[in-house]
């Protein structure tokens, strides 16, 4: 097991099974907010990445994570949501399966590391939000409407409200609610291993060509522009 520092967060590596490589968000006291440092080392790791499954989660039940650390600066709040934004591209060109273990909640570039995962795994406690309303950029919109319906994610981020594990897993923004969501996932990813070589990489380009990486990158485009100001009811 491998403990990555930073100045706002940490993660560890490690490999719970020979062919599922986890990394889980260490830093409790921060609710796991992601710091400019935390997004870039979590790209590189993944990205190295060539077979074998993926799984990203947290050490601890109660929080997933916060998204980017609202303690920064503002301009280094914007720096982190364009590191975010290629983390998101390089998860969904990655050919391994990608599994987000979700126990507690997870908010703004936190909810969007679930939503670029391949599988959403999530505990009764696991719940989600999407502020971008309040800071003035569309977080979310470019994955919520394919997985939820267009009407359901304008409701979720037009009003940047708290979705709960029982409506995610009910509208499709999860995909399996389960007691132990970590066992769950390490039972799905042992079966994930054992299939051909490419199969994988194969299905997960046949889902990128639905658009998802165009709109991935229009949204990226338009938060290009954010200041990193959180906005009066962040």
């Amino acid at each position: 097991m491998t403990e990555r520092q930073f100045t706002s967060g940490s993660y560890v590596v490690d490999n719970p099974l020979p062919a599922v490589s986890r990394f889980r968000f260490s830093h409790l006291a921060s609710r796991n907010s992601l710091g400019l440092d935390l997004v870039r080392q979590l790209k590189d790791d993944v990205s190295s990445m060539t077979e074998g499954v993926v799984v990203i989660g947290s050490t601890h039940a109660e929080a997933f994570s916060s998204g980017a650390d609202v303690k920064l600066a503002d301009a280094e709040r914007a720096e982190i949501s364009r590191a975010l934004y290629d983390l998101y591209e390089t998860m969904l060109l990655s050919p391994c399966p990608i599994l987000a273990v979700i126990e507690g909640p997870a908010v703004g570039g936190g909810a969007q590391i679930a939503l670029a995962s391949d599988m959403r795994i999530a505990g009764p406690g696991a719940r989600f939000r999407f502020p971008g309303v309040h800071h003035g950029v569309p977080i979310g919109m470019w994955a919520l409407p394919e997985m939820v319906g267009r009407g359901r994610a304008l409701d979720i981020c037009l009003t940047a409200r708290w979705v709960d594990a029982p409506e995610a897993h009910a509208i499709g923004l999860i995909d399996r609610l389960c007691v132990d969501p970590i066992a769950e996932a390490l039972e799905v990813a042992t079966g994930l291993g054992q299939s051909p070589n490419g199969a994988a990489a194969s299905i997960k380009m046949s889902s990128n060509a639905s658009g998802i990486l165009s709109r991935l990158r229009a949204e990226a485009s338009e938060c290009e522009a954010w200041s990193g100001a959180l906005g009066s009811q962040a």
